[in-house]
């Protein structure tokens, strides 16, 4: 599934998540669907393992919930 938002686009599936930024850096991350944190009250998806972590805020609360539903991951501070 693609979730297009503010800053990039969100591809996801039941075992990972991509994340690309769009811009001139084309950054890109990744993380598998048990490493991913979802917080409900800020619409943050937070990537973690491996010593490596980063996050990043949604536009919206319907985005996350999506974003929930494909990892399969519950969201947290609802």
């Amino acid at each position: 599934m693609k979730i297009r938002f503010a800053q990039g686009v969100l591809i996801a599936n039941a075992h990972e998540l991509m994340v690309r930024l769009d811009g001139p850096g084309r950054i890109t991350f990744q993380a598998a669907a048990d490493c991913i944190q979802l917080v409900g009250i800020a619409n943050v998806v937070t990537g973690f393992g491996g010593g490596v972590s980063w996050s990043l805020q949604l536009d919206s609360e319907d985005q996350l919930a999506q974003l929930a539903e494909v990892l399969g991951v519950e969201i947290k501070g609802v």
